[in-house]
């Protein structure tokens, strides 16, 4: 499925081969060059290529200020050593991140992988709501809370705790989740799963709740605290 993506870099060479990524695939890119371009734009498109070192505005900052008002899938750019910027980027709301100088192959996959996502999240309304101990997930309304506290939580956060919660009790393997959250079990997202699990757990404040299966995976256990 073709899609509007919004690219936002202001490196030439960097945008140039991006655009002509994304066109390769039959998507339609738009690029700006600056952040306040991209707040002002965004409404028209599916994805944003963010990156995070741009001349008029901090990239991170850029993400949050989308966030506030779009849930739009973002995709960060990155260089390879700016690991922190990497995790502050993804506990701030972004999808998943590409290293410079990205790959054709991996930028396409990450593109459908989170479209395919937002699909998923627009489709056929569901009427299911899990409810394990005090959380209740509704999969309709993609809403958590625990108790009568809502949860904020980012669009992967809930994609995550929502695989793990229909399989409540049952191992779920790290392959399972990269694949079902980014598209492919192979993909480098490792890090963005680790970040994304961390986050959540944080916000449920459910000690023993998502346990880790060494080697394996993951196991949500009702009964934890």
């Amino acid at each position: 499925m073709a899609v509007d993506v919004l690219i936002v870099e202001d490196d030439e060479a960097m945008a140039g081969a991006l655009t002509a990524a994304v066109e390769s695939a039959g998507h339609h890119p738009q690029r700006v060059s600056r952040g306040a371009d991209a707040l002002l734009s965004h409404r028209s498109f599916q994805v944003i290529l963010l990156d995070l070192g741009l001349p008029d505005m901090d990239g991170l900052e850029v993400l949050r200020k989308l966030r506030q008002v779009t849930n739009v899938p973002i995709l960060i750019l990155t260089a390879r050593d700016d690991e922190r910027s990497v995790v502050l980027g993804l506990r701030s709301g972004a999808d998943d991140y590409l290293v410079k100088p990205v790959k054709l192959v991996e930028l396409l996959a990450r593109i459908e992988a989170v479209t395919r996502r937002a699909g998923r999240a627009g489709g056929v309304p569901q009427e299911d709501i899990i409810v394990l101990d005090d959380l209740a997930i509704d999969l309709n309304r993609r809403t958590a809370s625990r108790g009568a506290a809502p949860l904020p939580l980012t669009a992967t956060e809930f994609e995550l705790l929502a695989l793990l919660a229909r399989h409540a009790g049952s191992v779920v393997t790290r392959e399972q989740i990269l694949d079902a959250l980014w598209g492919d079990a192979f993909l480098a997202s490792s890090r963005s799963l680790d970040v994304h699990l961390t986050g959540l757990r944080a916000k449920l404040q459910k000690p023993g709740f998502i346990i880790n299966v060494r080697g394996v995976g993951y196991r949500v256990e009702a009964g934890g605290a």
